[in-house]
């Protein structure tokens, strides 16, 4: 995967008692119920077609949260991202399907957790779509050496599995294979799927808050020297330990968005190494105890 596509296997215990409660309410197809009425058909001409509803209201809500609580957290451990967006439940059956689209400017990470049973699915397509970052810079990797250029070195085609977690930069251009083969939304594609928002510094530990805004502000101070004129945008996320000394320690890039034009990337690896290097000699005085940060830069252009 690229450093702007993240998948995790198994993600949530939760999944399986999500699903239940999922199908449970669509047990009966000739028994109406609240249930199955808040679904909205949301139809785009030429662009989106699906059966949604709002997540967080769908699900018993102590279950919900139990899910909620980890995606939130696992945004915050991984990418330096408060909070997530209002999550969505989609279910795509024949004929659903997302054309090729960019979500701007919705959060910096987009996600997709997914609750199909992938490996008994009765349908084609479902897949997410993405478009390589060879495409997206096409001109500057074409080579008329290739054998080949067909769809697979196009598109990255990710696979809903049941409790899979796919987070990617909604940048890229991304979309959801047709899905043909089934009416029964027991039967089609099922995800949860949002944003995650808000990226702002996190401290787990006794370290002050308004130290690490102080060191915080002298880094930004300094990047004006470091990037120059540098045209970098995204999302550049580290974390990074304080002992009890106050000296900060293992310092590690959590996750990367950041883009360039092709002849400047040499420079947004330098510029990526130079930033860790200064992380990695803060000080930060005597601590009553080790601390871990999570530290998001938000790069805009």
């Amino acid at each position: 995967m690229s450093r702007s596509v993240i998948v995790v296997d198994r993600f949530a215990p939760e999944a399986a008692a999500l699903r239940r409660s999922f199908d449970g309410k669509l047990a009966d197809p000739r028994r109406a119920n609240a249930d199955r009425f808040v679904w909205d058909y949301w139809h785009v001409p030429g662009q989106y077609t699906a059966l949604r509803t709002p997540a967080w209201t769908y699900f018993p809500k102590p279950l919900y949260e139990r899910f909620h609580n980890r995606l939130v957290n696992w945004g915050r451990e991984h990418l330096g991202c408060h909070d997530v967006s209002p999550p969505w439940l989609s279910n795509y059956v024949e004929g659903c399907r997302q054309e090729l689209h960019g979500d701007l400017p919705h959060g910096p990470w987009a996600f997709v957790f997914s609750l199909t049973h992938w490996r008994q699915r009765v349908f084609r397509g479902g897949e997410t779509l993405l478009v390589r970052d060879e495409v997206l810079d096409y001109w500057q990797g074409a080579s008329t050496a290739r054998n080949r250029l067909e769809q697979g070195e196009l598109i990255r085609t990710v696979e809903p599995q049941f409790s899979r977690l796919l987070v990617f930069d909604p940048r890229i251009p991304h979309g959801v294979r047709t899905v043909t083969g089934t009416h029964d939304p027991r039967e089609g594609r099922l995800v949860i799927h949002g944003w995650f928002v808000q990226p702002r510094p996190f401290v787990r530990g006794p370290l002050a808050t308004r130290a690490l805004e102080a060191r915080t502000g002298e880094l930004i101070d300094q990047l004006g020297a470091l990037l120059g004129a540098l045209p970098i945008a995204g999302l550049l996320s580290f974390s990074f330990a304080v002992d009890r000394r106050g000296t900060a320690r293992d310092v590690r890039l959590l996750s990367d968005t950041t883009r360039v034009p092709a002849a400047e990337e040499r420079a947004r690896k330098r510029v990526v190494r130079s930033i860790r290097d200064v992380i990695a000699s803060w000080k930060f005085g005597a601590q009553r105890g080790p601390s871990r940060v999570t530290l998001p830069l938000v790069f805009e252009r």
